[in-house]
């Protein structure tokens, strides 16, 4: 499978404009810029995108993992927190941390966290970042 999200952008870094798509429609023409990115103003950033598409895909690994272990969960959250550092060669994002709240009937403590940390090693999206990737995994 291939996909495609699009970018486009006008002017300068910090006075510039952008607009983020993707192919379902999802975003179309969603906007995004330097102030939305630095400065906490109305718009997406990469980061914030990186980190719905880490939260969505690490999810979706887990109700497979769960599913091949006889459970099904009753409800998931998880939440991407991406940093994103200035280093000595210019910006990266260095760290993930993954935070799961979860309700699984019938899972205790020590399967969750096992089942957890599967998925967080096979989501195609922890394998695709360098960074650190940390996990805080609960049961509710």
């Amino acid at each position: 499978m291939t996909t495609f999200g699009t970018a486009v952008w006008h002017g300068g870094l910090k006075d510039g404009k952008g607009a983020i798509s993707t192919k379902s429609g999802a975003l179309n023409q969603y906007p995004y810029g330097f102030a939305s990115r630095f400065e906490g103003k109305p718009g997406t950033n990469p980061e914030e995108l990186i980190g719905a598409a880490h939260a969505g895909c690490f999810t979706m690994a887990l109700s497979l993992i769960l599913g091949e272990a006889g459970f099904t969960a009753e409800e998931m959250n998880t939440r991407a927190d991406v940093t994103l550092e200035k280093l000595a060669d210019g910006f990266a994002i260095t760290k993930v941390h993954l935070t799961l709240k979860a309700k699984i009937p019938g899972c205790d403590k020590a399967q969750f966290e096992e089942l957890a940390g599967k998925a967080k090693a096979g989501c195609p999206v922890s394998k695709l970042l360098k960074a650190e990737i940390t996990l805080d995994a609960a049961l509710v």
